[in-house]
């Protein structure tokens, strides 16, 4: 029996942005973009309910200077083998008082961890993985398959017009690629071509022998939206004709619910095995100064229904239940 939506409180956590909840040993591990963009946080909790209340740890805090000085953006974690992994995406400050850095300049990097707890362990760098080519690149994500690990990630290549296309590789280990990167998709569609040209933010959903390979198009304001590929599970993924890409999105705004720009998602699961659908959505469409330090992307999860055929019915957001910030509460780029 699915749990009704309402019993997931949201926003699930305040001001985080590109949520990732993984569900090891019955508790939920968050993490996601920390407004002043200079830092990987992590929380813990024994349901999706008490996340926002959980602690917050600071588990890796940026250089002063370097190639990954400048925004840290969209940190995954992951459960690969005996170890834990975040993916982020990095970039140099265009100056040493310039917190913001050049938007061509993101790669993507790797943390490991091999202690048992990763909120008190130590993690190391593992460096910036090697995609193939040196262009703006982020928001990698992890599958493994039988064994077998696999990053898809968001890169620009230049001589497809456009901002990111997405790409997958088999992984050697968690920070090296073993194959070279396969596009998967490109913005085409009219929808993921608002104001900008983007696909990102990869998530893998593995449900009923289809792999469900949700990602995000648009800009990042109302027009944000998710949209989905879907391959059997048994079938070469690195194959791009094993992919079926839908046409139209398949999660939108929803401006009866107060739900803007939902996206960036990741997928987890009760502790009764339902699937929950986690995003970032804002409650407004108006906003004042840069959009990338408007902290007000709440981190939102809601349950996602099955029909008799076992496709998702992927619904749109829900409306929050607890209160979130208005767009008059805006920190600076350094705040919290």
């Amino acid at each position: 029996m699915t749990m009704p939506q309402t019993a997931i409180p949201n926003p699930i956590v305040l001001q985080r942005a590109d949520p990732c909840v993984l569900l090891h040993d019955s508790q939920y591990y968050f993490t996601g973009s920390h407004p002043a963009y200079d830092r990987i946080v992590l929380r813990r909790a024994s349901s999706l309910a008490d996340l926002q209340a959980a602690d917050e740890v600071t588990v890796w805090t940026h250089p002063e200077s370097g190639p990954q000085s400048g925004l840290i953006w969209a940190p995954e974690i992951h459960r690969v083998g005996d170890a834990w992994y975040i993916y982020y995406a990095a970039a140099p400050r265009v100056a040493p008082d310039v917190e913001r850095a050049d938007d061509n300049s993101h790669r993507v990097y790797v943390l490991e961890c091999t202690d048992a707890d990763p909120l008190t362990g130590t993690w190391i760098e593992r460096g910036q993985v090697n995609t193939g080519w040196e262009t703006f690149a982020l928001d990698a994500t992890s599958y493994v398959r039988d064994g077998v690990q696999y990053l898809i990630w968001a890169q620009i290549d230049h001589a497809i017009p456009g901002n990111s296309n997405l790409y997958i590789a088999r992984m050697e280990n968690p920070w090296t690629l073993a194959t070279p990167a396969v596009l998967l998709t490109k913005p085409e569609y009219d929808w993921e071509t608002v104001r900008f040209a983007v696909n990102e933010g990869p998530s893998v959903l593995d449900k009923g022998g289809k792999l469900y390979l949700t990602y995000s198009a648009s800009g990042t304001g109302p027009e944000y939206a998710m949209g989905v590929l879907v391959a059997d599970r048994s079938s070469d993924l690195l194959d791009p004709t094993s992919w079926t890409k839908a046409p139209a999105p398949v999660f939108v705004s929803d401006p009866t619910a107060h739900q803007y720009g939902p996206g960036h998602n990741s997928f987890t699961r009760t502790v009764d095995g339902e699937v929950v659908l986690v995003f970032h959505s804002r409650t407004y469409t108006k906003i004042s100064g840069d959009p990338l330090f408007d902290p007000n992307r709440q981190a939102c999860a809601q349950i996602l229904p099955f029909d008799a055929n076992g496709n998702p019915v992927w619904g749109t957001p829900v409306a929050n239940t607890r209160p979130v910030p208005t767009s008059t509460d805006v920190l600076a780029p350094h705040g919290m």
